[in-house]
């Protein structure tokens, strides 16, 4: 097994802002598409090639960014949910094909007769033809979904399983209800909060996560910007309360950079923490969208690449891994503006022509 590269080592890495590499080509970048905080990494199994954070965490301040910076990661919950979902299958909590209602079968009476047999795995892989949801929808209105927030999420299933399905787009039904969901079975199977649940596969593999907006417990740590560029001050938002397992998780630079490795040695085949063949169907198990990730045959180099985007409105964070390559690239901004996606699209096209894709 490869040994972790240190917290203390990541650190000393991601605090070389200038003169290394990209950085000063990325810093223009960013000031030429208005982003206020970026934060970029290229990675093999065993090596940090870059890692650089750079620019300020507010808009309007004189904040310096900081490796210790956290980044809203959004949809890239969706990988970590699917891990630590992975793990649970493999001490016999859950298999995959566990159907949610054998769980919960109070909601069973209720719920559509097309949703009494998704499972875990359908849930996980987009393929649970829930309706579609995200934090922008009005509907349910708070009014409706009542209780603390694990009750919230509880009738959140309740309203989402009587609602008509999804019809498949290329074989899938993308919705956050289903990652709801996925989480809602966690909790039940293991008798742990979902906050537990990764803040103990965090803790076990040498990374912090934290929950919702960084500035929400830290007004020293980046706030988001909306599309037109507005810093958001802390709030508590109620719809990433629903979201949580679908995309509500916070976490630095250095840290993400483990948890990507873990990946990329899985894929080698380097590491006993995570299997080749679990990762592989992580990744890849299923086109187009496997377990938390979507997945693409590069037509150029017919490599294969996991990706996702995480946007909830105030940060945008982009994630490649590339099999072949043995690359991935981490692009993380506290931006949530249009301009914000065409900046990042230069950068990733500036660092893959350097290291490959």
């Amino acid at each position: 097994m490869q040994p972790h590269i240190s917290m203390l080592a990541l650190l000393l890495l991601c605090s070389v802002a200038r003169g290394q590499a990209s950085s000063a080509y990325a810093d223009s970048v960013r000031q030429a598409y208005h982003i206020p905080e970026l934060a970029y990494a290229v990675v093999s199994a065993d090596a940090v090639l870059e890692c650089q954070v750079l620019g300020i965490q507010r808009q309007h301040s004189d904040l310096r960014a900081k490796p210790t910076d956290r980044f809203h990661l959004g949809s890239n919950t969706k990988a970590i949910t699917a891990l630590v979902a992975a793990q649970l299958v493999e001490q016999g909590k859950l298999t995959w094909t566990t159907p949610f209602l054998s769980l919960f079968p109070e909601l069973k009476a209720a719920s559509r007769r097309c949703y009494w047999r998704i499972t875990l795995q359908d849930l996980l892989t987009f393929r649970g033809k829930l309706p579609a949801y995200t934090y922008s929808f009005a509907q349910p209105t708070q009014a409706r979904i009542i209780g603390d927030n694990a009750t919230q999420r509880w009738r959140l299933a309740q309203y989402f399983l009587a609602q008509p399905p999804q019809s498949p787009r290329d074989g899938l039904t993308p919705s956050n209800a289903d990652y709801i969901l996925a989480g809602l079975m966690l909790e039940k199977a293991t008798g742990k909060t979902y906050k537990a649940l990764v803040t103990d596969w965090g803790t076990a593999h040498g990374i912090a996560f934290g929950f919702d907006y960084p500035n929400l417990t830290d007004v020293q740590q980046p706030w988001g910007h909306s599309p037109a560029g507005i810093p958001l001050p802390p709030a508590d938002n109620y719809k990433l309360n629903w979201l949580l397992s679908a995309g509500n998780l916070n976490v630095t630079l250095p840290d993400y950079v483990k948890f990507v490795q873990l990946q990329l040695r899985g894929l080698k085949g380097q590491t006993a923490e995570l299997p080749q063949p679990v990762c592989e169907q992580l990744l890849f198990g299923w086109p187009t969208f496997a377990f938390g990730w979507f997945n693409k045959t590069d037509q150029e180099t017919q490599h294969h690449v996991a990706y996702n985007e995480g946007n909830a409105g105030a940060f945008l964070t982009q994630v490649q891994l590339i099999r072949e390559a043995d690359r991935a690239y981490i692009l993380f901004t506290n931006s949530a503006a249009p301009e914000t996606a065409a900046g990042l699209a230069v950068l990733q096209a500036h660092l893959q022509a350097k290291y490959g894709r």
